[in-house]
């Protein structure tokens, strides 16, 4: 058995296959693993630039850049427990069911609870280049701690030298540095990374909501135009967060936020705003339909546009309607006479007014205008705050967003493709899920939601801990569920309502599902290895296993699940037969051929399930001959 026959369950090393797509296109550029700048730069036709340019840099980016692609040894552990037994009461009495999942076996949603930096590089197999829609609302970095302390620690010299505050020599040069200090550094050294990851997830025709307030939008911006092409911005949407004006001083109010949207290379367009038909009537039972009048000029100038200054004659009363030296007609002659011709044109009785052009419903190339860059149609904060208080009998978010401001993002980026999949990497409070089931429920889509959330503690003393939530993310998984019956509850009458997807599977990360041995064997004894023969970690049950599978071989996390006993064997079958494992000890070479016989595009084994070496190599020998076209590999 070779080693490819083995699974790795590490994470991509994405700087490594980033210097590999170098090497091939550019062959001679790396080098023992080194990428020359300097001959790429000549390979692209560029100059190597001696002097200054303009470069959006702080202190750390390169560890954060590093970050992006540095692989992990971690997985995600299934929580199938479902919510049918109570946990705890609220502080309304209501009570609620944590950690576990709901409909397991039959939804399409996703919680994952962890730091979303890690979450994001476990995706990046099975959900690359998949998901059509990102919201975040990150940690706007106002003065408190953000809760996502990524490594990026460096020594005082380290620092020093990054800010250019030592000469080549090493003398200290005199430079006002502690303006900036680390405050944004920090908060751009946690984005950065986790942007990219999101980059990598996005489909080439999906956008990227972000939320953000003036505290850091022009870093935000920098930082998105690095990232995914300023080419890719697509707009800087405002939204009104709240009514009444703050007393400042100044007589400044700022009461508004933004939302940023970048795109993949292939985006289309947003839906648009609904076009509002009221004013169309069909005064002259025209055949073609409804009809609205429009402008029958243009802003132009009888010398700019000589052949469009001209009277124009009704043809049935004969009065004449002079044009406009400073705003002549639309068309020439020879196409207005066309117009008129076709009853396109409505004449009015005084001459000192003007003819129109008749605008038909049914021409119309689109049901919707341009989307505003002002949201103003949407809910502020107050309205998040009274969907908390009736889902819970209070709130425990103070600035969570409202449910119809990302269901307004959601319906302008999915609603061409209603099954798509929409992830939330800060998903707080979980608003984002309940926008997906609420929208789900208007328009019949069956898109589905990604959920990524660190288990922050509640402080005790804190409405939430009193109330029995121990993180953040019990309370997420609960609005969840509350949402959901409520959504259902309310449109109980509407047609396929039953269908409705509120469920979802919980996902914890985890440490690796195998022992260290397994990484790194040389650092290992004789008589160490002896005693750790078994190389997955003791508390590690079948569904660790095989969800670590799924993302090693980047296969989605929400497909069908069964298994089944075969002689004494569990054996489960994922979406079908797009996988097959068994994790037993002593497998029998009966049930090694049963699973082959099955033809599974991939089949995995324990490692261990075999006694000996021969018997391993018996396996492939067996999926040779009965199901060549199944890949196989051990753990």
């Amino acid at each position: 058995m070779s080693n490819t026959d083995k699974m790795r369950f590490e994470t991509r090393d994405l700087t490594a296959e980033n210097r590999k797509k170098l090497a091939e296109l550019f062959p001679g550029v790396v080098a023992e693993g080194k990428v020359n700048i300097d001959l790429l730069r000549a390979y692209v036709g560029e100059e190597i630039f001696k002097d200054e340019a303009y470069e959006f840099t702080w202190v750390g980016k390169r560890a954060a850049i590093a970050e992006a692609g540095r692989p992990i040894r971690k997985t995600l552990r299934p929580v199938i427990e479902d919510e049918t037994t109570p946990t705890g009461e609220d502080s309304t009495g209501k009570p609620y069911c944590s950690s576990g999942s709901r409909n397991w076996d039959t939804t399409e949603n996703l919680y994952i609870e962890g730091d979303n930096l890690e979450v994001l590089k476990l995706l990046q197999e099975s959900y690359l280049g998949k998901i059509k829609m990102i919201y975040i609302d990150p940690p706007y970095n106002t003065g408190n701690d953000f809760i996502y302390r990524d490594d990026f620690a460096m020594t005082r010299e380290e620092y020093e030298e990054q800010l250019d505050l030592l000469d080549e020599a090493g003398n200290r040069l005199f430079k006002n540095t502690e303006t900036n200090g680390r405050f944004h550094s920090d908060w751009c050294s946690m984005m950065y990374p986790r942007l990219v990851l999101a980059r990598n997830l996005l489909r080439d025709d999906g956008v990227i909501f972000i939320s953000i307030d003036d505290n850091e939008y022009v870093a935000l911006r920098s930082l998105c135009d690095e990232i995914f092409g300023r080419s890719s911005f697509l707009a800087s949407f405002v939204w009104r967060r709240r009514s009444s004006s703050a007393l400042d001083q100044s007589k400044c109010s700022t009461d508004h936020e933004y939302v940023l949207a970048y795109t993949g290379a292939n985006f289309s367009a947003l839906y648009g705003v609904e076009k509002d038909y009221k004013g169309y009537s069909n005064p002259d039972n025209d055949p073609r339909g409804p009809w609205i009048p429009g402008d029958l000029t243009v802003g132009m100038t009888a010398d700019m546009r000589p052949n469009q200054y001209y009277d124009l004659v009704d043809p049935k009363t004969g009065k004449i309607y002079k044009p406009n030296y400073n705003r002549v007609w639309s068309y020439i002659r020879e196409s207005m006479e066309k117009l008129v011709a076709d009853n396109r044109i409505v004449f009015p009785d005084d001459t000192s007014k003007r003819p129109m052009k008749k605008r038909f419903a049914s021409e119309l190339d689109s049901d919707t205008n341009p989307q505003s860059t002002w949201l103003d149609n949407v809910g502020m904060n107050t309205e998040a705050t009274r969907q908390m208080i009736e889902l819970f009998g209070k709130s425990y978010f103070n600035y969570s967003k409202p449910c119809s401001l990302i269901k307004t993002l959601i319906k302008q980026a999915t609603s061409n493709n209603k099954e798509s999949i929409v992830l939330d990497f800060f998903s707080g409070s979980a608003t984002t899920a309940h926008a997906v089931m609420q929208l789900n429920a208007e328009d019949g889509g069956k898109r589905k939601f990604i959920m990524v959330q660190l288990p922050e503690v509640c402080a005790e003393g804190t409405e939430a801990y009193k109330a029995g939530y121990p993180n953040i993310c019990e309370i997420g998984k609960e609005r969840i569920r509350r949402a959901g019956d409520r959504i259902k509850a309310e449109n109980k009458d509407k047609p396929g309502i039953e269908n409705l997807d509120i469920g979802f599977r919980v996902f914890k990360l985890d440490s690796s599902n195998m022992n260290d041995v397994y990484y790194a064997p040389a650092d290992y004894s004789q008589g160490m290895l002896a005693m750790m023969e078994d190389n997955i970690k003791a508390d590690r049950t079948d569904l660790d296993l095989l969800f670590g599978c799924l993302l090693e071989w980047g296969l989605s996390l929400s497909l069908p699940h069964t298994w089944e006993e075969i002689e004494g064997c569990t054996v489960h079958t994922y979406n079908g037969g797009d996988l097959i494992a068994c994790f037993d000890e002593n497998v029998p070479e009966s049930v090694v051929r049963e699973i082959a016989n099955r033809q599974p595009l991939r089949a995995v084994f324990r490692d261990s399930s075999f006694a000996s070496s021969p018997g391993k190599i018996n396996v492939f020998e067996i999926f040779k001959l009965l199901a060549p076209n199944t890949t196989v590999k051990v753990i």
